[in-house]
């Protein structure tokens, strides 16, 4: 009895080394893919990087991404593969089993690169079927533009699966173009593709219609090459339409700048060079605030630009009051004098920034709602450029408001029409005219915090816009706001599209010719004021 135990306890264990050695030989094709890693062969890692990337296994996109990111050793001697992950643990790659830690004749798996293009499309191919649909899009672009053949299979099912609209839009054109690249493709076929890339119609779609074969049939050649003229066609009307963006957004800030000095010219006919230097001291205070949050507040970052406005208003528009109650209010009526005094001062000012902060370029940081870019169509838009157009127009809105409905307001207009009848009803127009270039000074300062998020902060950030925002000022009519603003968008507008044909110094150059000529027929500008002391 105890020999037949002793026979049967033998034959166990047998049966499970036989079991044991046989495991290997059952090792599933994900688990074969991966050992041949270690045979230190490109042709053998292209042919194991296919097979994982269509095995299913849910190890396939960590071990293709720790072997695109060098984190893939392989030890020649016993075959296997090792997964150190980015936080230093190391796996079996295989089973995905923790590791004390990676042999010493294991070796990273070399890549080429053929492999390396190899592993890119198979990364895109994973990722095909993501919970996420932005990844499923991500992934079907990098599959439109790399169109390899051996994609296909995963595109369609993927394809048959998808739910969402955008993503299964994506995916119909990744198969379009593996199609029009795919030998065996028909001729239908390849047509069908080249009408879902004409849709399409961006530069990626352009590349890969340019880039096709010469040896097609002259039914694709030629439904090719009349998709390319009409994405050409379409990509000139996106590129109008990208121009105008620009001048919308060069023009936003030229009116930020220029509608200050509009209202101080229109009421006290001032020509006030020093207005520059509102508009930089407005981007140091900006400055200031910033530093004081990064160092004490960190938290309230995100919040600097709406604590810098008001602050900004504030700091440029009493400066702009104690100007005008010590230099302006001695030198009207003499406009040569006022131009030299407040371009004097404007030296002044650049000096005292320079003292009080250096002369370099000081760091002032974008919150990260204004951050980043989004595409509309094939235009791109930054989100710092359409908030800075947003507030712009948000400040017109409540200048008007204020020159409409309020009695400082009533007087302002009452003095820019008739500062003498303004006077004899009563108006103080010395006490107008400081609240004025206060007012003017202050929507500088402001101007100032929009213009730190798109130049650089430097005491020379107003001379920059000095003499364009003087430009609009005159080509939309002193003293207009409906004028400054129509004169910044015409003036950035067309600066944006002067600026390809002849260049940013002949663009600029052709602008000022062309208002020296507008102002020979109108010398009001475009909106003239109405009053009777105007029109005398």
């Amino acid at each position: 009895m105890t020999d037949l135990l002793y026979r049967f306890r033998a034959i166990a264990v047998a049966f499970s080394l036989i079991v044991a050695t046989a495991i290997p030989a059952f090792a599933g094709p994900f688990e074969d893919a991966v050992a041949k890693f270690a045979n230190d062969d490109f042709s053998d890692s292209d042919e194991a990087v296919g097979i994982i990337a269509t095995s299913g296994n849910p190890q396939a996109f960590a071990v293709i991404t720790a072997l695109q990111e060098g984190r893939l050793s392989a030890d020649p001697d016993s075959k296997k593969v090792y997964l150190t992950g980015t936080d230093g643990k190391v796996t079996d790659a295989a089973t995905g089993e923790a590791v004390a830690e990676v042999p010493a004749s294991a070796a990273a798996v070399r890549l080429n690169n053929r492999l390396r293009r190899n592993i890119e499309s198979a990364l895109g191919g994973l990722t095909l079927m993501s919970p996420d649909p932005a990844k499923r899009i991500a992934s079907a672009q990098s599959v439109f533009k790399s169109h390899e053949t051996a994609m296909l299979p995963v595109i369609e099912a993927a394809l048959e699966k998808e739910t969402n609209k955008s993503a299964k839009q994506a995916f119909t054109e990744a198969r379009a173009a593996i199609l029009l690249y795919k030998e065996d493709a028909t001729e239908a076929e390849k047509i069908e593709s080249i009408a879902i890339i004409k849709g399409r119609g961006d530069q990626d779609a352009l590349a890969l219609l340019t880039s096709l074969p010469s040896d097609q049939t002259v039914g694709v050649a030629r439904s090719a090459a009349s998709a390319v003229t009409a994405i050409n066609s379409r990509q000139t009307l996106w590129s109008i339409g990208q121009n105008a963006w620009y001048g919308l957004s060069l023009g936003s800030v030229l009116l930020l700048a220029a509608i200050g000095l509009a209202i101080t010219f229109g009421v006290m006919g001032v020509i006030n060079m020093a207005h520059g230097e509102m508009v930089m001291i407005g981007a140091y205070v900006t400055f200031v605030v910033q530093d004081v949050i990064r160092t004490s507040y960190p938290g309230l970052f995100d919040y600097s630009l709406l604590m810098a406005v008001p602050l900004a208003f504030i700091v440029a528009g009493l400066l702009g009051i104690v100007i005008e109650r010590t230099i302006i209010r001695f030198l009207y009526g003499r406009p040569l004098e006022t131009l030299l005094a407040t371009w004097g001062l404007s030296l002044v000012l650049q000096q005292a920034v320079r003292t009080m902060f250096g002369p370099t370029n000081r760091e002032v940081g974008n919150p990260s709602w204004m951050s980043g870019a989004f595409e509309l169509g094939q235009l791109t838009i930054t989100y710092n450029r359409l908030w800075i157009l947003c507030f712009t127009l948000a400040v017109f809105a409540i200048l008007l408001a204020m020159l409409r409905y309020t009695s400082i307001g009533l007087e302002m207009r009452a003095v820019t029409q008739n500062r003498r009848m303004a006077a004899s009803m009563g108006i103080a127009t010395s006490r107008v005219d400081a609240l004025t270039f206060g007012l003017g000074s202050g929507i500088a300062g402001i101007a100032g915090v929009a213009l730190s998020q798109i130049d650089n902060v430097s005491p020379n950030l107003g001379q920059s816009y000095i003499i364009d925002s003087f430009m609009v000022v005159v080509f939309g009519g002193v003293g207009n706001l409906w004028g400054t603003l129509v004169g910044a968008f015409s003036l950035g507008i067309a600066n944006k599209f002067l600026e390809p044909v002849a260049g940013a110094v002949l663009g600029k150059i052709a602008i000022l010719v062309l208002i020296i000529l507008f102002i020979q027929k109108r010398p009001r500008g475009l909106f003239a004021l109405k009053g009777r002391a105007i029109e005398a």
